[in-house]
């Protein structure tokens, strides 16, 4: 296999993840200790969590992300807005938001348009006003529950928004990424615009392979032991 990012590089990728719900404090205790090791790119928790990992995370360069509407994306915008500002407020640095999905099925794309200009208007102006820092804004789509033309339609109105990145899944849906999403969505939006692959990346040659195909970031549980995989490969 082809070396194509340094250890460091290959970490930055890495969002180092823990939703289960029946996720205890010792393992997100766990999670945060491994990401600062490895000098992930965030850890992503649960709403509940987010001051427990900003308190362990507090003068390293992992970032705290937590997640709103997660993870069906059915809930209100008015209820989306409350979530985004009360993580914010808890400390999170970033947010992979969930959009509703019943209503790209139902191509009301107006709806989801006016939902996520809402959050991100609300979420653009008070990081200014209150928060003195960029809050990067991650949007889920569930790619493997799509048609491509609604993968198409919404990853453009997506990189219109403002949002930072396109995420393909939320880890719960009927399948992970595949590599055919991150190449659909590189082929609609720009390079101005992330994209988070999502779901079922476990080994290093997943996480090669997403990042050929236009990943930047990874969503995974995994983050150590594609480390320790990449180790193997090409040493330290």
């Amino acid at each position: 296999m082809i070396k194509t990012l340094t250890r460091e590089q290959l970490a930055k990728t890495i969002d180092q993840t823990l939703l289960r719900p029946t996720a205890t404090v010792q393992e997100v205790q766990s999670l945060c200790i491994t990401a600062k090791r490895n000098h992930f790119a965030a850890v992503v928790v649960n709403p509940c969590y987010i001051a427990i990992a900003k308190r362990i995370l507090a003068g390293s360069d992992v970032k705290v992300c937590s997640v709103v509407g997660y993870p069906m994306g059915a809930n209100t915008i008015e209820t989306k807005v409350f979530e985004a500002r009360d993580n914010i407020k808890k400390g999170a640095d970033e947010l992979d938001v969930v959009i509703n999905f019943g209503m790209i099925k139902s191509q009301n794309y107006s709806y989801i348009e006016k939902e996520i200009g809402i959050l991100i208007s609300v979420i653009r102006r008070e990081q200014m006003a209150e928060y003195n820092k960029h809050i990067n804004i991650k949007i889920v789509i569930e790619a493997g529950s799509l048609e491509k033309e609604e993968i198409v339609e919404i990853c453009k109105i997506i990189e219109e928004s403002g949002a930072d990145f396109i995420k393909t899944a939320t880890g719960f849906g009927n399948r992970g990424v595949q590599l055919d999403d991150v190449r659909l969505i590189r082929e609609v939006v720009t390079r101005n615009i992330g994209v988070k692959a999502a779901g079922g990346i476990r080994t290093f040659k997943d996480a090669q392979s997403l990042i050929d195909a236009g990943a930047t970031r990874l969503g995974t549980s995994s983050g150590l032991n594609i480390i320790e995989e990449y180790i193997e490969l090409f040493g330290k």
